[in-house]
């Protein structure tokens, strides 16, 4: 009895594996177009000089918020979809699904129409240097006009990935990157355009990306007979889906504008510095993610099938995948550093700044590695409001901690540590959660 019930486990643990694979390698290659967009423009911008590409990092930063805020548009839709499918109703699947995507047309007209005619005031809240704002705000202005197609790469994305479908997100993903990293080249050195020519770059790959999304979707909702008209109760419906999700990014993104803050009082060479890290995290923070939206296409299904017992086998697999994940992607930090550094920076202080504070994104790894794989799980159970709250918490740790970063006499490498401390607290709090079993919720819709 004892071997039958181990070989019943390995074989449930292959299946899991094959189900994680199959959706997170795509997914991994699409998740990592997002800061390879940023990297890419680093590296361009960054043989410009350290005030562009401190200017580059605070407009980022901001950039980032804009539309990271919004990213409930991918994961609750996701969710969403991916229980109706569960439940067999592909139609009503992609039906929600068209909803997320007219919400994220009316969200980022609004954004963009908001970041426009206060580019400049938003940069200088950051307390950007004389020498770095003006290359800040020549990037936000012009990118801010990116901002409706990239909620509409999220929402369809989304959508997408609910019907289990991670390639066409990663063709999509491949052929933006490759035309942003052209675009960048020939509009900043070619044309001469410098920093507002690899926004303009970065504005056309973007709308590229949501044009190709958008035929896909629209070709699957003819098929399958769902209305292409936007819908006010299903709009409404996402967005307060939503709205616990958005609270939980809200507190995500306070904590990465506050380290940006943090970093920029140190000065330019810290937040050039910090800018180059932080894009390498991102990097990792989307490799680790791609397990987690497997996670969060699979729980989906698994609950819409009303099956909780394969939820939660499923769940215990992606947090192995995860650790393992974590530690690889540490090693690669270390064993690669002495490569990838003068990729972005020739200048010798912002190399001996970001060092060491790359060595403690390295030690991070394996605790984000569970915690971006416990964050999609719950996603993907619909457990927003125990998300939103658990990360007030979390912000209400980090808060303090980064604040006391110059007040102590600290540098970068102190601040990555608070950065650290931040994810250690989510860590408690992701974990209680999926132990407790409470977000095992069945249906096609979460009641």
């Amino acid at each position: 009895m004892v071997t039958q019930a181990r070989e019943l486990a390995a074989q449930s643990a292959r299946r899991h594996d094959r189900e994680i694979v199959a959706l997170a390698v795509p997914a991994f290659g699409a998740l990592v177009a997002e800061p390879l967009f940023v990297m890419a423009d680093s590296a361009i911008v960054g043989h410009l000089g350290t005030p562009q590409l401190a200017g580059l990092g605070v407009a980022a930063a901001l950039l980032a918020t804009g539309v990271s805020i919004f990213v409930f548009l991918a994961y609750a839709t996701t969710a969403g979809v991916a229980r109706r499918v569960g439940a067999g109703d592909v139609r009503a699947a992609v039906r929600q699904g068209l909803d997320g995507i007219w919400l994220a047309v009316l969200l980022g007209t609004a954004v963009t129409a908001a970041v426009l005619p206060t580019a400049s005031a938003l940069i200088d809240a950051f307390g950007t240097s004389a020498t770095a704002a003006p290359y800040a705000t020549t990037y936000l202005r012009v990118s801010a006009l990116g901002i409706p197609a990239m909620l509409v790469v999220l929402a369809a994305t989304g959508v997408l990935r609910g019907l289990q479908d991670t390639r066409t997100p990663l063709y999509v993903a491949v052929g933006g990157f490759t035309a942003n990293a052209a675009l960048n080249v020939a509009l900043v050195y070619g044309a001469g355009l410098g920093v507002a020519g690899s926004a303009w770059g970065t504005v056309i790959a973007q709308w590229a990306m949501a044009a190709a999304y958008l035929a896909v979707v629209v070709r699957g909702a003819r098929r399958h007979g769902a209305s292409l008209r936007p819908d006010a109760a299903g709009i409404r419906a996402c967005a307060r889906a939503g709205a616990p999700l958005l609270v939980r990014t809200l507190s995500l993104r306070g904590m990465g504008l506050i380290a940006t803050a943090v970093a920029t009082s140190l000065g330019d060479t810290e937040i050039a510095a910090h800018q180059i890290v932080l894009s390498l995290w991102n990097l990792m923070a989307f490799a680790l993610d791609a397990i987690a939206i497997a996670g969060q296409a699979i729980i989906g299904r698994y609950l819409g099938a009303s099956d909780p017992e394969g939820a939660r086998a499923a769940c215990r697999r992606m947090v192995r995948w995860g650790v393992a994940s974590g530690v690889v992607l540490g090693a690669l930090v270390v064993a690669g550093r002495a490569l990838f550094i003068p990729l972005f920076t020739t200048d010798a202080a912002v190399r001996d700044t970001l060092l060491p504070a790359l060595l403690v994104v390295a030690l991070a790894q394996p605790v984000a590695g569970v915690v971006f794989v416990l964050d999609g799980v719950l996603m993907g159970a619909g457990d927003g409001p125990y998300l939103a709250w658990a990360m007030l918490l979390v912000l209400a740790v980090f808060t303090p901690a980064a604040l006391l970063v110059p007040a102590l006499g600290g540098g970068l490498t102190t601040l990555w540590w608070a950065m650290t401390l931040m994810m250690a607290a989510r860590l408690a709090t992701l974990w209680l959660r999926a132990r407790s079993g409470r977000w095992l919720v069945t249906g096609a819709v979460r009641a």
